[in-house]
């Protein structure tokens, strides 16, 4: 007995109490059941509270992507055509185009061509076979008048011909400026004679010329231009042609120049003489 007193004393001696877990069974036991069903009110609604929160979360994390992609889609939207006005469509239906082709009909005028000056030297000219002499050769004056006011002229055969060719020259001498100026060599057509060419000692661009066969007579004819001058002083003017072989007789042959200028008019003309 004394044995089991003994033990019951070492134990309750080597006993140490849980003081916090007796007083939380207090607190328990203590607890009124109002506050029992409070608490456990609280922790329900703590845990049914984390759904609609996921929920709420959900759906504003969608409302957000959905934003976003109504934005990026009115972005990429293409601008509108602009819509043309009434007056514009006016405008464009009253304008011709620029590049309509001409009618079928329509004639097109080429421009005609100026008068082409002669060459100073030209012995391969030939008279134009498509004009028409609009100029009919004067009848061969009397005599000789070789001398008028400040003019003055001579006609000669050229020294240098030969027997089958021959060039008549014309020398004309005035002492004051012509505005105006017809020169006509008149050849007889012998037997062979036919154009080889013309020159002149003034400038080619200052006259129109022609060589035409007139009545059966080679005319050569220099026409100053309008606006031109013959300076004063002494020039030369030449025909060229071919002949018989054998010599030719220039007896037929004459020369004309009308002229115009500050002295006035004046006109001289002859005949050849050939000259060695």
């Amino acid at each position: 007995m004394d044995d089991l007193h003994g033990r019951l004393r070492e134990a309750a001696e080597a006993h140490r109490p849980d003081r916090e877990r007796m007083l939380a069974r207090i607190e328990r036991g203590t607890e009124r059941p109002a506050d029992r069903r409070a608490g456990r009110h609280r922790e329900r609604t703590r845990l049914l509270g984390w759904p609609k929160v996921v929920l709420a979360a959900v759906a504003a994390a969608g409302a957000m992507a959905a934003g976003g992609l109504a934005v990026a889609a009115i972005a990429q939207r293409p601008d509108p055509k602009p819509v043309p006005t009434a007056t514009a469509t006016a405008t464009a239906t009253a304008s011709p185009s620029v590049s309509a082709a001409p009618s079928p009909s329509a004639a097109v005028v080429p421009p005609s061509p100026g008068p082409s000056p002669s060459p100073t030297r030209s012995p391969s000219a030939r008279p134009s076979a498509s004009a028409s002499p609009t100029h009919r050769p004067a009848a061969r004056p009397a005599g000789s008048h070789t001398e008028d006011g400040p003019l003055w002229a001579d006609g000669s055969v050229d020294p240098h011909s030969t027997d089958a060719w021959a060039q008549s020259n014309i020398t004309l001498k005035t002492r004051s400026p012509l505005t105006a100026l017809t020169l006509e060599l008149h050849v007889a057509r012998t037997s062979g004679v036919k154009d080889t060419g013309h020159w002149q000692t003034l400038p080619a661009a200052d006259f129109t010329v022609t060589v035409r066969v007139e009545d059966g007579v080679l005319v050569y004819r220099w026409t100053l231009r309008a606006g031109r001058t013959v300076p004063a002083g002494e020039h030369v003017f030449a025909g060229q042609y071919d002949h018989a072989t054998g010599g030719r007789d220039a007896k037929d042959d004459w020369y004309r120049a009308d002229t115009d200028g500050a002295a006035g008019t004046a006109s001289v003309w002859g005949d050849f003489a050939r000259t060695d």
